[in-house]
């Protein structure tokens, strides 16, 4: 069984620049880490692989130094790892976004699965898995807590608001994980020793079925972020001492609407 896991890099920390014009995150230069929702869809396609065989390949997009979230993956166990980087390819909302990641698997191959973390810590839209899934034409389940195979698909069991569903689906699907479903592994020290001369495939635009560029970037975003910025920092302090102090903590709380 072929899985194909869409990872992400996300920044590091809470300070990143935004771009006031295009209200858009600048992640050039900004130190990254794998999204770690995308941690347990890498986990469950390599323990799938591992008792059904086949091959789990990677997927990335953003500048050149998201390279190093497929490296990680590498080290994970994945078996190939792609980055869609071009300038074109930048400011995506949703709909772009996921139109661009559809594009990349359709460039690298046919899959059983296609494993997405439910979402990211930057964007916590949760839409761009079920999104692929719509552009690809292919059945997908979100917020999913368990997955097996089973006759030719996969069935899983969704965590609703009130209850667990349970559901089957014909491959090819997509699937959204849940972060409870799986302890993700460590990275190997001595895989990453094994793998360090394997190749990262760059895929730009030119590279896809579909090359008008409208159709990706801020271009093909019909949604716009009207404003974006950093939250504030600093917090004001009063320290107060005496045998009124109580007194004046209650009277606090209640000018701040917290009673």
């Amino acid at each position: 069984m072929n899985s194909f896991v869409w990872i992400k890099q996300v920044p590091a920390t809470n300070k990143v620049l935004v771009d006031e014009k295009t209200g858009v995150l600048l992640r050039d230069g900004v130190a990254g880490k794998m999204n770690p929702y995308d941690l347990y869809a890498l986990e469950i396609a390599l323990r799938l692989r591992e008792a059904h065989g086949g091959r789990v390949i990677v997927g990335t997009m953003g500048p050149l130094q998201a390279e190093s979230v497929i490296r990680e993956a590498y080290w994970m166990g994945a078996d190939e790892g792609y980055v869609l980087s071009d300038r074109r390819l930048a400011g995506a909302d949703v709909l772009a976004t996921s139109y661009a990641l559809s594009q990349g698997i359709r460039n690298v191959g046919d899959f059983d699965l296609v494993l997405c973390g439910k979402q990211t810590t930057d964007g916590d839209t949760a839409q761009v898995g079920p999104a692929i899934a719509e552009h690809m034409g292919i059945p997908h389940a979100a917020w999913v807590s368990n997955i097996e195979p089973f006759q030719g698909g996969v069935r899983v069991e969704q965590q609703l608001q009130d209850v667990v569903e349970t559901v089957w689906m014909p491959f090819p699907c997509l699937v959204t994980v849940e972060q409870d479903i799986c302890m993700p592994r460590l990275p190997s020290l001595l895989r990453a020793r094994q793998v360090k001369d394997r190749p990262v495939t760059i895929l730009g635009l030119d590279a896809f079925w579909d090359t008008d560029p409208a159709h990706y970037g801020l271009a093909g975003s019909p949604t716009q972020v009207e404003r974006i910025f950093p939250p504030a920092v600093g917090v004001d302090r009063e320290t107060w001492t005496g045998a009124d102090s109580a007194q004046r903590l209650l009277s606090a709380l209640s000018k701040w609407k917290f009673l």
